[in-house]
């Protein structure tokens, strides 16, 4: 495996997704020892809460929420501030890593922003955790606003490559969310970038998807695998090629690409990596516990379970 694990070029990128699957364990090795370089033994937990659910007025082909998804779920502008406290209270109590707050739709209101800056206020007041949001498209002025409330980081994903990105959304484009990312990095937010593995892209796809991470330069990425929902453009999509040897080489690609930041195994690791777990953590420091934004995921109890028995170790980021 003749790679440049430090620099790793597009070509390099390829042969990794390339690699034979009977090579997987050398390449492992190696990542995880730039892991823990970095991040040592510790896996971060993240909870996410579903603040705002549904009606989105954009198309993403994968996401349950969008205005063409015809999936059943739940649909409601924003939860009451009980709900996330309690979410709140249980990252705390947990001594889980940060709590993520994510809400449907593409642009906000400045009332809906000053409405949500507000609750986001009383709930640091109270559980001092850290938190990111994922909230779509800012304005400088609602970006501060929320920055200003305690909001540390921003969850921003490009989901695919530059290329592939038309075949996903049509109603804005890839540079929108560049632009978007670059303010946010302006006004001075940690920023979580990442994608999704399965929409039907090829690897070179996958292999420019995150050399345009590596160039924005996130302290987080999250990695998602495709869950097929029922009632979106891609419930029927070909996820043959997610095995688990194959999820694993893109973790190991995205740590080499961005070797300092969390990478986060997210949505679909209880489907694809299911036993897979401590290979996982070769190249991830990072998971999601109690479900996804429409997806149940593993509790936050089974979740501390896995961490340990796999021979890591659970920790709280500071605030």
């Amino acid at each position: 495996m003749n790679f440049d694990y430090e620099n790793p070029s597009r070509q390099d990128a390829l042969s990794i997704l390339d690699l034979p699957d009977e090579e997987l364990p050398e390449l492992l090795e190696k990542v995880y020892a730039i892991r823990k370089k970095h991040k040592g033994n510790m896996v971060n937990i993240h909870l996410l809460t579903s603040a705002r659910s549904g009606d989105c007025s954009q198309n993403c082909a994968y996401c349950a929420q969008s205005h063409d998804s015809k999936a059943d779920i739940d649909k409601y502008r924003l939860i009451s501030y009980d709900k996330l406290l309690q979410d709140g209270y249980a990252v705390s109590e947990k001594n889980l890593a940060r709590h993520c707050i994510g809400l449907s739709g593409i642009r906000f209101s400045d009332l809906e922003i000053n409405e949500l800056s507000s609750e986001i206020k009383k709930l640091r007041d109270k559980t001092q955790t850290p938190i990111c949001c994922s909230i779509g498209f800012l304005t400088p002025e609602q970006a501060l606003k929320l920055k200003d409330a305690g909001v540390g980081r921003i969850n921003h994903n490009l989901n695919t490559s530059r290329n592939h990105y038309p075949n996903i959304c049509t109603t804005h484009t890839y540079q929108q969310r560049i632009a978007n990312i670059k303010m946010l990095q302006g006004v001075g937010f940690e920023i979580c970038c990442g994608g999704i593995v399965g929409l039907g892209e090829s690897k070179a796809d996958v292999a420019d998807m995150l050399l345009e991470i590596r160039a924005i330069n996130p302290q987080a990425v999250p990695i998602n695998f495709l869950l097929p929902i029922e009632g979106t453009a891609l419930s029927n999509a070909d996820i043959s090629r997610l095995t688990p040897e194959y999820c694993l080489k893109v973790l190991c690609l995205a740590r080499l690409m961005t070797p300092k930041a969390d990478i986060r195994c997210a949505a679909g690791r209880e489907v694809y990596l299911k036993g897979k777990e401590k290979w996982m953590f070769y190249a991830a420091d990072s998971i999601f516990a109690s479900g996804y934004l429409t997806a149940e995921g593993q509790s936050i109890d089974d979740t501390i379970k896995m961490v340990t028995e796999a021979g890591f170790q659970y920790c709280v980021e500071s605030a």
